[in-house]
């Protein structure tokens, strides 16, 4: 595994637990921390030893509290264009990671921070979580992925109200929206996303595997389409030893043992 700077990555029996990891800085994002996110991206996605990845951030205030300002300061339009897209371009493969991925968050998740949860495809939250997009107060637009993925989240018209009003909103007001999926204390936070990372980790691998690729890619298509899709996925099962493991144990009435590598 290369070294990074910025980024702590740790494993154990299945799960990839990835920190941002500049407390000093509220963990925030600047280009070194997106050039590392989309190295090591790459290496978790052909890790056969990640069952589940978890991302969080060092430290007890923040688990991303946006990008970084001061870099972003003096760009240019071209310059603040092409740092939108790369950044949207790691985000997305965080999004399309094989992995599942679950963001647990640790304090504030403001700007690209927010934007870096929701590239994740399930969030818990502390209960000192705070959430927001404030870009507009800065004279710009979330540029990661915000417009876009948060009205996917919770609809159109409460991203507008998020957005538009650069709002900063707590776990539990997160929760009621469906930006979070859970809200614990604390001290539970990675005990609780590693306990649903478990949780994910007792079915079929590549049935998960599936699933993901059918819930995202079929958002985005007509639904005609997309039960298309989910039908070649769902036959393509058939030829797997996980449906024969999983349909067999059903049968036979015992608990299935779903082989890892």
């Amino acid at each position: 595994m290369t070294r990074y700077d910025t980024l702590k990555l740790s494993k154990s029996s299945g799960i990839g637990t990835l920190m941002i990891n500049r407390p000093k800085n509220l963990n925030a994002l600047n280009t070194q921390v997106l050039s590392e996110l989309n190295n090591i991206l790459d290496e978790i996605q052909q890790d056969e030893s990640i069952q589940v990845l978890i991302v969080t951030g060092a430290g007890e205030k923040a688990f991303v509290a946006g990008a970084d300002i001061k870099e972003m300061k003096d760009k240019s339009a071209l310059e603040g264009r092409d740092f939108s897209a790369f950044g949207n371009q790691v985000f997305s493969k965080l999004e399309n990671l094989r992995q599942p991925t679950i963001a647990a968050v640790n304090g504030f998740a403001l700007g690209g921070g927010c934007e870096l949860a929701m590239s994740c495809d399930i969030r818990i939250g502390s209960v000192n979580a705070k959430f927001g997009q404030p870009e507009v107060g800065l004279g710009i637009i979330p540029g990661f992925g915000g417009t876009q993925r948060l009205s996917r989240i919770v609809g159109i018209s409460k991203a507008k109200e998020l957005i538009f009003t650069a709002q900063t909103i707590t776990a539990d007001q997160a929760l009621a929206i469906s930006l979070l999926n859970k809200v614990t204390e604390p001290a539970d936070l990675l005990t609780e996303a590693k306990k649903m990372a478990q949780a994910i980790m007792k079915q079929a691998p590549l049935a998960i595997e599936s699933s993901k690729k059918a819930i995202s890619r079929g958002f985005e298509m007509d639904l005609q389409h997309a039960l298309e899709m989910e039908a070649e996925l769902f036959g393509g099962l058939f030829s797997t030893e996980d449906q024969k493991i999983g349909m067999t144990a059903f049968t036979e009435k015992v608990k299935a043992e779903f082989s890892r590598q």
